[in-house]
Parts: C-alpha cells; structure tokens; sequence
C-alpha cells in the first residue's frame, strides 16, 4: 500500500467500574508490563518490522493525560513527540432527578465525565488534527481500545480496506452465549448500524440478546478513510450526527450511595451509519482481548493468555478457548480486592475449562487448575488454595 496510515488508541477510561481512579492502561497485565507497555512495544515492533516511520496518537481524557505522558516518558520515542495526544472533550454529568448538572463538593472533578469514544470525531476535528493529518497525507487511520492488546495494525486488513473504497470498515467477531448482553450490529433498509444495550427497551431484549438473529458483534476496531470522513463532516457542518447513549451511573463511582447521575456518551461505531457505503469485516477472537472486569484481567494474566512475537495477547494456541471463569462479584469486583486474591500470582489456567470462586480466598504461589473446580469459603476467614486442584469442589 503506498498511502500513509497511522494508529489511534482509545485512552479516555479509567476503568472505574473497577474501582480504578487511573488510566485503566496502567494496570499490570503480565508480569511488570502494563497495557501501556505493550501498546509502545506494538508501534515499535511494526515500526522495526515494516521498516515505516508509523505515526502514532492516544486520545486521552482529562482523567488519563497526566497519567499516560508520565508514564510514557521512558520510552525517547514518545517522550518528544508533540503529537502524540489527542484530548477528549469533556461534559458534566447530569444529576439524574433535576436533570441539572450534578454538583459534588467532595471533589469537584467528580461532576465531570468523557463523552464516550464517540467524541474522537470531534475531537479530530475541534483540534484542527484532523486537517493537519490531511495536509500530512495521512490517508488512513486505525482506531482500537488500550485494553485490547489482540487489536494492532495489521497491514492485510488495511490493504482490504483500501481496496473496498469503503469510508470505515468495522472489525466484527461472531457472537456467542458470553457476548450477548454487548452490542451488535444490525442491517437496515439503508445500510448497517450499530445497536448497543442501552439503546435497547426492555421489551426488545430477548430479541436484542438472539445471537442466531443478530450474529455479529463490534470489535471496536475501526478503520477510517480520512479523506471520505472529512467530506461527511464538512457536509454536517463539521460534526458527525451519531445518537446519544444514556448511563445511568453514581456521581462517584466508588460510592454507590452517592447523588444518581446521567452520563451523556456517544459510541465512535455509530459511525458506521452516518458513513454511507460503510463495511465489516469478520475476524478471528485473536483480534480481541478486552479487559472490562477483573475477571478479564485475572485471565488475562493467567499462562491461558501468551504474548506472540509482535507483542499482541492471545489465547494459547494450544487451546481450544480460555476458561470461563466466574469470580465472586461482591468480593472481586475491585482491582485491589483482586489483589487480595492472587497476591503471589494468578494460578496456572492452561488447563481449565471453567473456574468459579465464592467467598473470600487467597492462592497461594503455583497453584495448578485443571478441568472444571469450584471454590466456595461460607467462613469470614480467608481460605488458602494451595497446590493443584483438578476436576473438584473445594469448600
């Protein structure tokens, strides 16, 4: 391919629905690295490889930005690179009984929020980054989720892209019973749309949730062909229309008895039906490792998940699936209480099937799973798991 194209990582979360109040890609993943860590090693490695001066952006929120430069400090590729961020917009979030903007004195920064991935756009344009990649030659670009470490720039699909002509292409993997409650994508008269749950009525969710009817769900991988999204934004008065998603959230995540609040968001792969002609592409489970709970993250960081040679985390090849496993989600739910659980390592999960834990516990160093065991603790007292557990109930 001889355009230019460059890749974009979506860094706005803090991953406070586990308990985080940091860039959710500072996390460990495996070993000392950090999503972070292996996002730099990915631009480098294609760098090396491609022989490509490869250009590179995080959008970063308001919460993320300090975080993520600091943290990227120690990579001199990075460090100078005046643009290496694109910064999020963001919007206050709505007291959910006045409909007014949520007021919070225990920490003012509380009453704000990112308005959702869907603001890349926006943000693109607002900036003027997105003239500016024009004015580069920047033809295309690549869009994925920091948490998801399947999802690099690959140079197949984008010379795909390239040939369909297509404004965006769409990353889409074949739903199973795990992904149904996530959002989907669905055809209409005038092309394909993006349905995500909350945009759902109650009444539509069995429908929403038929996996045989809605077969396909969104990567969050997304390919955009810079010139044909200027030329559609330009033609909406340099925004693109995409339909609000509404949250129903706490004004502090970590504090459940804290004032309701609405937070405004719009999702970047709505996209797909403001960009006429748009497409997707089906691919393989490799191309998406997301961490959304800590029980993501504790498989993730299990020997189930092996780093290949261009740094991407993937399901061992030996597999035929990762564990299903089922962490207790009152004791679990938070990254620090996940802490308390493996405080000397993940246990071995090679060999699992399926893996669920109730009540409080704590593994001990090497510990093995095999076949399908369930833990169960009734006690206040933590129980300690040691050695190798195969195809048991342990109580």
């Amino acid at each position: 391919i001889n355009a230019e194209y460059m890749g974009l990582k979506l860094n706005g979360g803090l991953g406070t629905s586990m308990g985080l109040e940091k860039a959710k890609s500072l996390l460990k993943v495996k070993g000392e690295d950090t999503f972070l860590d292996f996002i730099a090693k990915q631009i480098l490695h294609l760098k090396k490889v491609h022989n490509h001066p490869l250009k590179f952006m995080l959008m970063n929120s308001f919460s993320t930005s300090d975080d993520t430069k600091q943290y990227l400090s120690k990579y001199a590729e990075f460090s100078n690179d005046p643009n290496l961020e694109l910064l999020q917009h963001k919007a206050p979030k709505v007291n959910a009984a006045t409909l007014e903007p949520a007021s919070w004195a225990p920490n003012a920064d509380l009453e704000w929020c990112p308005p959702g991935h869907g603001d890349l756009f926006a943000a693109l344009s607002g900036s003027g980054r997105l003239d500016q990649l024009l004015a580069d030659g920047v033809e295309y670009l690549f869009v994925s989720n920091s948490d998801n470490l399947g999802a690099t720039l690959d140079l197949r699909i984008l010379t795909f892209f390239a040939q369909s002509k297509a404004p965006m292409l769409m990353e889409v993997c074949e739903r199973t019973e795990a992904d149904k409650k996530g959002g989907h994508l669905a055809q209409t008269s005038e092309g394909l749309i993006l349905r995500e749950s909350a945009q759902c009525p109650k009444e539509d969710e069995p429908a929403f949730q038929d996996i045989t009817k809605h077969r396909f769900f969104n990567t969050n991988n997304l390919w955009f062909h810079l010139p044909a999204l200027k030329q559609v934004m330009d033609s909406f008065g340099g925004i693109l229309p995409l339909p609000l998603i509404r949250n129903s959230k706490t004004v502090d995540p970590r504090d459940a008895s804290s004032t309701a609040v609405y937070q405004l968001e719009t999702a970047m792969g709505a996209a797909i039906a403001s960009l006429s002609g748009s497409q997707a592409l089906v691919v393989p489970r490799l191309r998406f490792a997301p961490v959304k709970t800590c029980t993501d993250l504790f498989v993730l960081r299990s020997d189930a998940y092996v780093v290949t040679e261009d740094l991407r985390l993937v399901v061992d090849p030996e597999l035929t699936a990762a564990p299903v496993v089922e962490l207790d989600s009152k004791l679990y739910k938070l990254v620090d209480k996940l802490e308390t659980l493996t405080p000397l390592g993940v246990p071995s999960l090679k060999g699992c099937s399926r893996l669920k834990v109730s009540g409080p516990v704590k593994f001990s160093a090497n510990v093995v799973i095999e076949g399908e065991v369930e833990i169960s603790n009734a006690a206040a007292e933590v129980l300690e798991v040691k050695g190798n557990l195969k195809d048991q109930k342990l109580s």
